[in-house]
């Protein structure tokens, strides 16, 4: 069983910088891949940045060069750092963590970004 809590969401005027940590319970956090998505209000729900067990990682097209994941294995834990924001990052940010039988999902964070 896993269980994942984020944090460090927030409001942020536009240009801002804000980091998100996705925190997970249980034991073998090394071996998972992680992913960052998002879900704006009447939209759907988008992969952000995704980072492997590995540490190989990869980017949403509109989040490249402005948002960071990396992992930190001895925490179990997950950051995505996010600079030069936009008011279309507003959006609840929740982490992921695919197994063979389900995927994990943590409560999610907002992140408003006020023009």
């Amino acid at each position: 069983q896993v269980q994942l809590v984020e944090s460090g969401g927030g409001l942020v005027q536009a240009g801002g910088s804000l980091r998100l940590s996705c925190v997970a319970s249980g034991n073998f956090f090394s071996i998972y891949d992680v992913g960052w998505y998002r879900q704006a209000p009447g939209k759907q729900r988008e992969l952000v940045a995704a980072i492997t067990s590995g540490g190989s990682t990869n980017y949403a097209d509109s989040v490249k060069g402005r948002f960071t994941i990396s992992r930190d294995n001895a925490k179990n834990t997950v950051y995505l750092q996010m600079n030069s924001l936009k008011p279309a990052d507003t959006a609840v940010y929740s982490c992921m963590i695919p197994t063979r039988y389900r995927d994990y999902w943590g409560q999610g964070t907002q992140v408003t970004v006020s023009s």
